[in-house]
Formats: structure tokens, C-alpha cells, sequence
């Protein structure tokens, strides 16, 4: 669990009309296709920071998750090796790094759906807050960019302006997000049975039962038996979601690896 002085959060400028009343919004499958953390893998990449071997298990991953949900073990995989590449990285250009990411990989990527309910509570004046565990520099440029009040994201230690390859706290996922929220909670005064959370992970749990008004995005199958069971609503924005699950799992082994190949190659080119 994290300290509530290691989450860092954009702070709210707003008073809403809704006092009291946030939603809180995972990001990864949620807000937006895959997970953010890839193109920030990605990202390094071409800067160089890491081999086409290290490329290609974050490929596999992000596969992974895109077909399957979120599974933990990866993502404490992935948080432990994008650390240790990033050791030694400036902390001013992991910001500019963001930016770049979220204007050439991660906003076509928006499920234009959860990006109109997020809206939606804007217009209210509610305050609307991701909650991730993707980098606090990605998570508060997508705030940014989308309009939203804010973010909560990991945050990485920083020592004489560069990433140290350790975190302040935890990653900020699963219960840790609970806590997070919390702390916000009593910070900006809200009253979380009044508020609501959207997530598409069963590992969000803690986070959908702590607010009023929990909501499933494109849910894994467990969180869509929970949602099903406690009578939560359900959105799914994704498109030819079975079709895409069974072409996969047709695939053969040395057609995927092929695949990762000749996708990082082209990257490589670039």
C-alpha cells in the first residue's frame, strides 16, 4: 500500500456545482485501447533506451492484456522492467516524453465512449480524476489533454533530476488505488457515496465498492460476473471483440513471433 505522500495528483482548480460528487477513471482498457505503459515502452525504444528482445516482451504483454484483461503478474513484470531501463533517465525528459506519447500513440487510442461519460460529469461540474497505475507524467498529460481534473499515477523516485530505477510507494494498482482515492476524498472534501469509479479490471475491485456509483468499461470476464451479480452497470466500446479473441488464439506460435518481428523491425527502421 503507498504512503498518501507518494501518489502525486494534478490539483483541482474548479468548484463544481456538484459538491462533493468526483469520478474516478482507470485508464488502461478503460479510457483508452491497451495499456499506456506500452507506449511508453515503446517510446524508449526508439529513443533507444532498451534491445528488441526487451521490445518484444512488452509486445507480448500488451497482447496479453488487450485479449485476455488484466493478469498481475504482468503488470508487476512490466512496472519491474520498464524501472530498471528507465534508471538514469532525466525527469525533464520523461515529461517532454508524455507529451510525445500521448500525441502520437495514445490518442487515437481513446474509447471515444468513456471519453463521452467522462464529459458528461464535466459539464456537470463534477470533478473527474484518473487513477491509474500509468507513470503520474503520462497520466497527468492525458488528464491535460482530455480536460479532466486531474490525475493520480506511480510516481518514480527522482534523485539529482533523474529516475533512480525505484518508486516512491507502490505501484499504484488493485487496493492501492482505494487508498489513493481516499486520501483524495478527504483532501478535496468529497463524499464518495456520491461519487463513481470506472474500471474494466476485477483487480479494481476496492476501488468500484469504495463509491457510490461503480460502473464496468469493456470488463474482463470476472469483473462482468461481479458487475452482473451486484446488478452494476456495464459498457463495452470495444468492436469485433470475439472475433478478434478467436483469430488470436488460431494463431500459431511461430506466427505471433513472426508477428512481434516484423512489427518491432518496421519500428526499428522508422
Amino acid at each position: 500500500m503507498p504512503e498518501v505522500n507518494t501518489v502525486a495528483a494534478e490539483e483541482s482548480s474548479a468548484t463544481p456545482k456538484h459538491l462533493g460528487e468526483a469520478a474516478f477513471f482507470d485508464v488502461d482498457n478503460t479510457l483508452m485501447r491497451g495499456a499506456s505503459l506500452f507506449h511508453v515502452a515503446r517510446k524508449m525504444y526508439q529513443r533507444k533506451a532498451f534491445t528488441l528482445r526487451d521490445a518484444a516482451g512488452f509486445v507480448w504483454k500488451q497482447l496479453k492484456f488487450v485479449t485476455r484483461g488484466e493478469n498481475l503478474k504482468d503488470v508487476h513484470s512490466v512496472r519491474d522492467t520498464a524501472l530498471a531501463l528507465g534508471a538514469g533517465i532525466l525527469a525533464e525528459d520523461m515529461a517532454i516524453m508524455g507529451e510525445e506519447v500521448y500525441d502520437e500513440m495514445i490518442e487515437s487510442k481513446i474509447w471515444p465512449g468513456a471519453r463521452a461519460l467522462a464529459e458528461q460529469h464535466l459539464r456537470v461540474d463534477r470533478q473527474v480524476w484518473l487513477v491509474t497505475a500509468t507513470p503520474i507524467e503520462v497520466a497527468s498529460v492525458i488528464a491535460g489533454r482530455l480536460g479532466l481534473t486531474g490525475a493520480l499515477g506511480t510516481v518514480g523516485e527522482v534523485e539529482d533530476g533523474a529516475y533512480t530505477g525505484r518508486l516512491v510507494g507502490e505501484i499504484l494498482h488493485g487496493p492501492a488505488k482505494a487508498v489513493a482515492v481516499k486520501e483524495l476524498a478527504r483532501r478535496e472534501g468529497l463524499d464518495l457515496a456520491k461519487c463513481w469509479a470506472y474500471s474494466d479490471s476485477y483487480n479494481d475491485i476496492p476501488l468500484l465498492t469504495l463509491v457510490g456509483h461503480p460502473v464496468a468499461i469493456n470488463p474482463d470476464a470476472r469483473l462482468r460476473r461481479h458487475a452482473r451479480d451486484h446488478n452494476w452497470p456495464v459498457y463495452d466500446f470495444r468492436s469485433g471483440r470475439r472475433a478478434a479473441t478467436l483469430g488470436l488464439r488460431a494463431a500459431t506460435g511461430a506466427g505471433a513471433i513472426y508477428g512481434l518481428w516484423r512489427g518491432f523491425s518496421r519500428l526499428r527502421s522508422r
